[in-house]
């Protein structure tokens, strides 16, 4: 009899420490499926309508809604470098731009790369604009590219809009 709980013993503290072993490793698949769903949904709306805010319209562009769920996620980025020297700090350099890129790093330091195919996709910061109800590009932000800090959870939508170009419009 003890000689079975022994081994009972033994297997339980083996399977605990391999889930221990492969969790990160599921997580890590499991955020890579989210991400790579976002570049499709991104690609999904480069060839669709893109609302012009020279015009007087209220018409939306091309949107699509990105449902994330990534509580591991020190910041995720989209088109931008915000920690070029890798450190954690994103205000100790200056950004640089990756346009078609999206930039997961893990609170563990890991980065992740995902790059999008096709055209140039350059994402910009949106803000609402009270007045009209329209989101508009946020003029306070020095550079494109919009990076969500972690822990990362929630929808995330982007819209297709024309100012002097074509861009991605961030409304969060």
């Amino acid at each position: 009899m003890v000689f079975y709980l022994v081994i009972t013993a033994a297997i339980i503290f083996l399977m605990a420490f391999s889930w221990n072993n492969m969790a990160p490793v599921y997580s890590g698949a499991k955020d890579s499926k989210q991400i790579n769903s976002a570049v499709l949904d991104l690609v999904s709306i480069q060839d669709g309508y893109a609302r012009n805010l020279q015009a007087a319209s209220l018409t939306e562009g091309s949107m699509c809604n990105i449902e994330l769920s990534l509580p591991d996620v020190s910041f995720l980025s989209f088109g931008v470098d915000p920690d070029p020297d890798i450190n954690g700090n994103l205000s100790d350099s200056s950004w640089i731009v990756e346009n078609n890129t999206i930039i997961c790093q893990y609170k563990s330091g890991v980065r992740n790369l995902y790059h999008i195919d096709g055209d140039t996709i350059i994402f910009k910061k949106g803000k609402l604009d009270n007045s009209t109800g329209l989101w508009v590009p946020d003029e306070s932000v020095d550079s494109t590219g919009i990076v969500v800090e972690g822990p990362i959870s929630g929808t995330f939508n982007f819209e297709l809009i024309l100012d002097d170009g074509k861009y991605t419009l961030s409304h969060f």
